[in-house]
């Protein structure tokens, strides 16, 4: 069976997007569209459209006439994009906690399990699958704030977690023990209901990892 245009297209969005984000397309290059159309096996059409997607989502810039370019980075940016994160998890995880079940637990539990494994192997000097590592990160802090809801502000946190997590991985570096010990402490503020107590650490970490970002910047 073929795949449809729409199934095409958001495979190459998701591709594109995964390689922005993870710095296989590197901050302020420029995009060749005839490169693009062989690596990813689709149309310009789809190209097209999926990189003016990017640039309405804040990964890809489209300059009046000049093509298509990554996204650049910089400290004012980084800044910016974790102050929003601060807002809308902080926000989201408060409500996620207020709205907590036993399903929500398990979510969280299993989780930080996941990510508690990878911050041991990262800790004994193992850092051969540290994009498996983001993932668990990714997937700890959602599933934190994954009963807030609201689809809504579940989808925004999304966007902008990707774009704190490109400039992570264009200077990637662990901060050992102060990060795993904050992960723990959500979860078990999350798990008691301190709802206050969770959303303080998870800004402590969120301000944590922005310096250390920035420090590891060059």
């Amino acid at each position: 069976m073929q795949r449809t245009g729409q199934t095409i297209g958001a495979t190459t969005y998701q591709k594109i997007k995964h390689d922005i984000v993870f710095g296989i397309l590197p901050p302020g290059s420029k995009i060749k569209l005839d490169d693009l159309k062989a690596r990813y096996e689709t149309s310009l059409s789809t190209l097209r459209e999926t990189l003016h997607r990017l640039a309405s989502e804040g990964f890809v810039d489209a300059p009046e006439q000049r093509g298509f370019f990554v996204k650049p980075v910089s400290g004012v940016d980084l800044q910016e994009i974790a102050d929003l994160r601060v807002l809308l998890e902080c926000h989201a995880l408060r409500q996620s906690i207020l709205n907590g079940d036993t399903e929500w637990e398990g979510r969280v539990v299993a989780a930080h399990h996941k990510l508690h494994l990878m911050e041991q192997r990262l800790a004994d000097g193992d850092d051969s699958q540290k994009e498996t590592w983001k993932r668990y990160d990714w997937e700890f802090h959602q599933a934190l704030i994954s009963n807030c809801k609201s689809a809504n502000l579940l989808s925004l946190h999304a966007t902008l977690y990707e774009k704190y997590l490109r400039y992570q991985m264009l200077v990637l570096t662990n901060r050992g023990e102060v990060a795993a010990n904050e992960h723990r402490a959500m979860l078990d503020r999350a798990l008691t209901r301190d709802a206050d107590g969770a959303s303080e650490i998870l800004k402590t970490h969120i301000d944590g990892g922005l310096e250390h970002t920035i420090n590891a910047m060059p």
